[in-house]
This record gives structure tokens, C-alpha cells and sequence, in this order.
């Protein structure tokens, strides 16, 4: 993302490399203080205190076996042992200062001190996982640095604006794809979906980008960018048959952008079965035509043989490509309505017509989503914004 408005976008996510809190411990805090040890402590005392205030002949000393417990659950390892060690010390000092016919005896104090056992038993496990979880957010964070790399600011001379949400919000990657190319024909622009999710559909996503950010560099014709994705995808859905993989028959759809170095008012557009592009300018919006291309992998299904057609479309000054998955376009809500994309953004841009800058235009359609869904995404979902820098 670019500009200030991109920075404070960004900020609302995770950055790559960022760890999310995901121990209990760490997310009872306030300000920069954990107050996780605060629950038990409260409960040790309120149980003291009622037993205190209670007639002798009706004891809940015993119910101190539930603080550590509690520790478990939220505190650290250390926290819990402290609590563990407590809770029975506790009871000790709060039994034996009353009368002999008054006390609960020594079968709560095991008690007491069999639950200390087993709560530092479990909490151990819990920060096991807890560890194991956080290992497998890096994955999937490294994973999805790789697939869709950080796009630096002004990249290819062109301002833009991403957001992408996976559905799987514990995966945190999807089959949506995204990237920029520039190269000594112009900078290319790349955007597509993968039919079906999970691990197939990254690696298809891995595969398609691949290619696309080498033959977006050396190739001069966009059409040869095209047939280059439309092979790479053949060859990679023959490689998954070979290993009898029953996902491997997958397909793509893609929108494919050049800006050329010599036509700087124009822009190139191929669509792969995909939703065109929306243009949205200070003076409203208006979507390109969809193309006759089929998705990327199913090209030998198509009527006519050979590169796929480009459409050659005005550009004016301060005009702004966007680009969605179906994850913004099929967004419903509750009633079964589909996401009203288009009216969104004339009404947007009728009334504030800076929205056309790429990372207010982003965040636009991703809070409007979010808010018509629900924010129960069914779907990935990417919103992609550029435009020429001045």
C-alpha cells in the first residue's frame, strides 16, 4: 500500500512477520501489564471471605481447588504453579483457625493439593499448544509472504492499494492471488482466484504467479504473458493427474493489466473468466467488458484457438483500476442479497470524489463488505486498487 492513507490501513492488520497474542496470559492485559493473575486471586479471596462470613457449620474452604484451576486456564506456567502452591496454603491457614469440630479436615487439603497438580498438568499442555499454534501462524505468515509478496510503495510506477482476507482466518491464505511486475515493457498487473480452497489452491496460486512474474518482466506482448499462464496452468494440473492428486483438476480465474511505457493514457486488459475491472474516476464509475477468455486451464474448451484477445481502454488522469475477488461480489446478506459493488462507489464518489485514491477505494469496499456480510466472509476475498503515479 502507498501514502499515509495505505500506512494506517495497514495498521489495522497484521503486518508479515507480526505475532498475534495468542496466550491468555498476554491478552488480559492493560496497557502493557498482564493482569491474568488478577481472575484467580479475586476468586481465592472472595472464597476466604465468604467462608469467613458464613456459620461455622457451612464451609466452602474447600472450594479453593478451583484457583488453580482458573490459573490454568489463563495464566502462564509460573503463574499457575504460584497458585497451585497458594491455594493449599491457603486453606491450611484458613482451616485450622477455627475450632477443632469446625475444620474440614485433611481430605480437602488433598484435595486442594491434587487439584494444584493436575492444573499445572494442564496449563503445561494448554501453553504446549498454545506455542504449536503460534509456530503454525509463522507458517502460514511465511507462506503468505511468499505467495503474495509485500508490494513496495509506488512499485512499477503505479499507486496502489490491497486488502486480502482469507476465509480461513487460521489459515490465513487462500487460492485469491495478486502481484505487480514491472519490467522494460511497461509493468504488468495480476489478479485472480482460484476455483476451490485450502492447500491446492495455494499451490495452483504459487504455481500461476510464478510464471507470471517472469514472463510479466521479459515477455513484450501481453497476449505471450497470457499464453505463458495459460500453459503453466495446463502443465501444473498434468503433474497433479500424474500423482493421482483428486484436487488437481482445477482452473483460474484472472484479470491480467499492462500499462505500457509508450501509451501512458491506455491500459491493457485481458480477463480469464474473472469479473472485469471497474474504472472509478472523480467523474464516476464504469465497468470494462467482461472479454470472451475463458479461465486460465480451460482455454481448450474455448471456440477459437490461440492468445487470448487484449482490450486497449483510455486511462484518464486520476482514474483508478479496481479489482475484486468474488468474495466481494457474491458477499450476501442475511436476506440472500448479493453485495451492491456499483452503487457503493457512485454513491462514494458522488460524495467524495478523493475516494478514487487507491487506498481509500480499498477501504471502502472492504469495510462495505464486511459490514453487508455480517463479516461472515464465505468466501477469500482480495480488493486490489492502482493507478498511475503523476
Amino acid at each position: 500500500m502507498s501514502g499515509d492513507g495505505g500506512r494506517r490501513l495497514l495498521d489495522r492488520y497484521p503486518r508479515p512477520g507480526r505475532r498475534a497474542a495468542v496466550h491468555r496470559h498476554e491478552i488480559l492485559r492493560i496497557g502493557d501489564r498482564s493482569v491474568a493473575w488478577l481472575p484467580p486471586l479475586i476468586l481465592l479471596v472472595a472464597i476466604v471471605a465468604v467462608d469467613y462470613r458464613t456459620p461455622r457449620d457451612f464451609r466452602i474452604i474447600s472450594w479453593l481447588v478451583l484457583v488453580p484451576g482458573i490459573a490454568a486456564a489463563i495464566c502462564g506456567l509460573w503463574g499457575t504453579v504460584v497458585y497451585a502452591v497458594l491455594a493449599p496454603a491457603v486453606y491450611l491457614l484458613a482451616d485450622t483457625a477455627l475450632p477443632g469440630e469446625y475444620q474440614a479436615g485433611m481430605a480437602d487439603f488433598v484435595l486442594a493439593a491434587l487439584g494444584g497438580i493436575l492444573a499445572m498438568a494442564a496449563c503445561a499442555v494448554r501453553v504446549r499448544g498454545e506455542r504449536r499454534m503460534v509456530h503454525m501462524r509463522d507458517i502460514a505468515d511465511a507462506t503468505r509472504r511468499t505467495v503474495l509478496r509485500p508490494l513496495p510503495p509506488g512499485f512499477g510506477g503505479l499507486d496502489h492499494a490491497v486488502v486480502h482476507l482469507a476465509a480461513d482466518t487460521d489459515a490465513r491464505v487462500g487460492g485469491d492471488f495478486y502481484d505487480i511486475q514491472p519490467g522494460p515493457h511497461g509493468t504488468r498487473v495480476f489478479l485472480g482466484d482460484v476455483q476451490g480452497k485450502g492447500l491446492a489452491a495455494v499451490d495452483v496460486a504459487a504455481a500461476l504467479l510464478g510464471t507470471f512474474r517472469e514472463a510479466g518482466y521479459h515477455e513484450a506482448d501481453l497476449c505471450t504473458v497470457a499464453d505463458r499462464l495459460e500453459i503453466r496452468m495446463i502443465r501444473h494440473r498434468a503433474r497433479l493427474a500424474a500423482l493421482g492428486d483428486p484436487e488437481g483438476d482445477r482452473f483460474a480465474t484472472a484479470v491480467l493489466l499492462g500499462f505500457p511505457d509508450d501509451a501512458p493514457d491506455t491500459v491493457e486488459v485481458i480477463v480469464f473468466g474473472h469479473d472485469p475491472p471497474m474504472i472509478v474516476g472523480p467523474r464516476g464509475v464504469r465497468a470494462l467488458p467482461p472479454g470472451d477468455s475463458l479461465p486460465l486451464g480451460l482455454a481448450e474448451l474455448g471456440s477459437t484457438a490461440g492468445p487470448p484477445p487484449v482490450n486497449r481502454v483510455p486511462l484518464g488522469a486520476g482514474e483508478t483500476l479496481l479489482m475484486t475477488t468474488d468474495g466481494v461480489t457474491e458477499a450476501r446478506d442475511r436476506h440472500g442479497v448479493f453485495y451492491p459493488l456499483g452503487e457503493e462507489l457512485e454513491g462514494a464518489v458522488a460524495a467524495d470524489p478523493r475516494v478514487v485514491e487507491p487506498s481509500r477505494l480499498v477501504a471502502l469496499v472492504r469495510d462495505g463488505t464486511l459490514r453487508h456480510c455480517g463479516g461472515r466472509l464465505a468466501d477469500d476475498t482480495t480488493v486490489f486498487a492502482v493507478r498511475r503515479l503523476r
